[in-house]
């Protein structure tokens, strides 16, 4: 699947607020609206305190839904899934720093299974936790709230941690994603993308919004862009 160029931000709505009776006419009408990803938030009621949906879901919404997905796996211990999540339909897969004691080794792992790698960082843990395995990644996931529910308030607190590691991915010279999940609204959006996250993971400031393609727009910051109508869900 396609990927848009590094200079522009990708918006990735998270299906964790969408409505779950109607979740293949959801991930429909978000593709229609002008999202780039789906992101799908793997929860497992153990690495945090909840439960979402496994590998089943994926596999049948893939021949709804073009965009690439996006799986953020909140799950611990992870290395047993990522075979199932890969065959799924998943196109990348970030996986936590702290879900476990060998993050090189499950990160090499989702490289074999030729998808792109990302690992996904708790607001406590530093930036140079992730240093040592930079040449493995192609999404750093900035969690911006503590993972597990949706519809948390945004922690400005984070935003050093993405310019922090805005700075290392310009060391690093390599094509690595940066991406800010948890309470992103049109409101924080600029904030978040000076800092230099160029992806926007978006649940409930989307799904819940009465028009996606509207609510998209005003994330990306280019309000005064012709919008072919309305998206509804």
């Amino acid at each position: 699947m396609a990927e848009a160029p590094l200079a522009r931000t990708i918006l990735a709505p998270s299906l964790l607020a969408a409505d779950f009776a109607r979740l293949k006419e959801e991930a429909a009408a978000i593709e229609r609206a002008g999202a780039d990803w789906l992101h799908l938030d793997v929860m497992d009621g153990h690495f945090v305190p909840n439960i979402s949906f496994g590998p089943l879901v994926l596999k049948a919404l893939r021949p709804h839904c073009r965009l690439p997905f996006d799986v953020h796996l909140m799950i611990s211990p992870v290395d047993p899934y990522l075979t199932a999540f890969a065959e799924a339909g998943a196109d990348h897969i970030s996986v936590h720093a702290e879900a476990g004691p060998h993050l090189h080794r499950s990160l090499a792992a989702i490289r074999e299974l030729n998808i792109k790698a990302g690992v996904a960082i708790n607001p406590g843990t530093p930036a140079s936790a992730i240093a040592p395995v930079l040449d493995l990644i192609d999404i750093i996931l900035v969690m911006t709230v503590d993972p597990g529910f949706g519809g948390q308030k945004f922690l400005t607190s984070q935003l050093p941690k993405i310019a922090a590691f805005r700075r290392m991915v310009e060391e690093a010279g390599r094509p690595i994603r940066i991406s800010a999940d948890g309470g992103i609204t049109h409101a924080n959006a600029p904030e978040v993308r000076a800092a230099g996250a160029d992806v926007l993971v978006a649940g409930t400031s989307v799904f819940g919004a009465a028009d996606y393609r509207e609510a998209l727009i005003a994330l990306r910051g280019d309000s005064g862009a012709a919008s072919p109508g309305k998206v509804v869900p």
